[in-house]
């Protein structure tokens, strides 16, 4: 395969950098973490002397100064990657694991569906330059289920935060038209990053972002039910842009925000009742 350039971007949030690359690589080694997907194509990993098969939909893990070569196999392989830095691996592994110690992964290659799901998600928003804070969200869900799969066991203790969740969700109540923050709803709950993220899977069913869009979504009907112009809807419920708006209030509603207001303009009543 003919070796392209690819395409990195720097988040400073997260203090992790994302790769898109096209190309094989020789034999070399990182003195950080990688976690990387395949997103298209076919090729032979060697990894610490074990050979893997690499294709479509596969998860591969390196620890700092695993040594690794990678060729495709003729379907030219397309590749994205985080390298995450060791003292943010550190930081992150302390809060899922309540130990702050550097983990070892023990295998290299997963084929494992729903982490390729949210590893693609999350890598995405990185390179589109997202701020929301649903990234370090799926960051941390990321990392503790490769945990799981191929790290170091931790015992998971999931807290009795009834309470805890019930003032995360007043605070976004209260503020949804702001820019809010994982450290800000953990600071709220009085709840570690790793804790509340659980709490609020067994007490909501859904993550605190999730928990948080569907709160602006329904305080922008609202709005669009007023007449209020979906730009200005989107400004005051706290969306980054109105692209963003648009795309989440379709996802959820089924109609865009422009089509939604005009069901309840004088136009669309008197199309409604005829």
């Amino acid at each position: 395969m003919r070796n392209k350039p690819g395409t990195a971007v720097r988040d400073d949030e997260l203090r992790l950098e994302a790769y898109r690359f096209r190309r094989s690589f020789p034999k070399h080694f990182h003195d950080h973490y990688v976690v990387g997907c395949i997103e298209s194509g076919q090729g032979t990993l060697i990894c610490r002397d074990v050979e893997y098969f690499l294709k479509e939909g596969d998860i591969v893990v390196y620890n700092p100064g695993d040594t690794h070569s990678c060729a495709d196999s003729g379907a030219a392989l397309d590749y994205r990657g985080l390298h995450i830095p060791r003292e943010t691996m550190l930081d992150f592994s302390g809060e899922l694991t309540g130990r702050r110690a550097l983990p070892a992964f023990s295998r290299n290659v997963l084929s494992d569906a729903a982490a390729a799901c949210d590893f693609r998600a999350l890598h995405e928003q990185i390179m589109s330059g997202s701020r929301e804070f649903d990234r370090e969200e799926r960051l941390l869900l990321l990392l503790s289920r490769l945990l799981r799969l191929c790290g170091q066991p931790f015992e998971e203790r999931v807290p009795a935060g009834r309470e805890a969740v019930e003032r995360a969700c007043a605070l976004m109540e209260r503020r949804y038209g702001e820019r809010i923050t994982l450290d800000l709803l953990c600071a709220e709950a009085g709840l570690s990053k790793s804790a509340l993220l659980r709490a609020f899977a067994k007490e909501k069913g859904l993550t605190p972002y999730s928990y948080l869009e569907n709160l602006r979504i329904g305080k922008a009907k609202r709005l669009l039910e007023r007449g209020v112009p979906p730009a200005e809807a989107a400004l005051r419920t706290g969306f980054s842009d109105q692209s963003h708006f648009t795309n989440y209030f379709s996802r959820f509603i089924g109609l865009s925000p422009g089509a939604y207001r005009e069901i309840f303009s004088d136009r669309g009543k008197a199309f409604h009742e005829k």
